[in-house]
């Protein structure tokens, strides 16, 4: 059983003897409260037209994405009907979380050291998706590369989509934190 008292994510102690001094090192911050952190990730699973279809979708999406997170997920609904899709008002559509603090470094982790390295012809991720204020967002096509998920249980494939907020001001400066936790960049 792990001890919860004292335990520190593996990626909170890199972030606080490594890469605090060299991002404070290589953009020059005066103060320690301006160097960027990671502030939350959010998941997200969409179920489409699989949850128009079959209501249970929703809930075997927020099942695994709390699985994955190790957080209860929440059921996301539709604000208002669509007849063109089927979709009616307060239908769920798919799941999402928001992880914060010990959770967050440790999905982090798990994404970056176990999760990646098992999609299908990973070449790196994307340089280019931040959004001009220090958040990174990306998609993986498949939740069953995270060792939580047991293959053989899993009915549908879901896509899931990862945003990464940071305290950055600029792209740079959360490009340079999230490589220095070695995010794998291919750009």
């Amino acid at each position: 059983m792990l001890d919860t008292a004292n335990y520190t994510p593996r990626l909170k102690t890199v972030y606080a003897d490594a890469v605090r001094p060299a991002l404070k090192e290589e953009f020059g911050y005066k103060n320690d409260m301006q160097i960027p952190r990671l502030d939350k990730i959010v998941l997200n699973i969409g179920c489409g037209a699989a949850a128009v279809r079959d209501s249970k979708k929703a809930k075997s999406a927020q099942e695994d994405l709390t699985l994955i997170a190790g957080q209860k997920a929440l059921t996301t609904i539709a604000k208002k009907s669509i007849a063109g899709f089927r979709v009616r008002e307060d239908m769920p559509l798919g799941a999402k979380v928001t992880l914060r603090g010990e959770k967050m470094y440790e999905f982090l982790d798990r994404l970056i050291t176990i999760a990646m390295p098992r999609i299908r012809d990973f070449r790196g991720i994307s340089g280019k998706s931040f959004d001009g204020r220090g958040n990174y967002a990306m998609g993986i096509k498949e939740h069953i590369v995270f060792p939580e998920i047991n293959f053989d249980n899993v009915d549908e494939n879901w896509g899931m989509d990862i945003v990464i907020a940071t305290t950055a001001k600029t792209d740079a400066e959360a490009k340079a934190l999230l490589k220095a936790f070695n995010m794998p960049f291919n750009s």
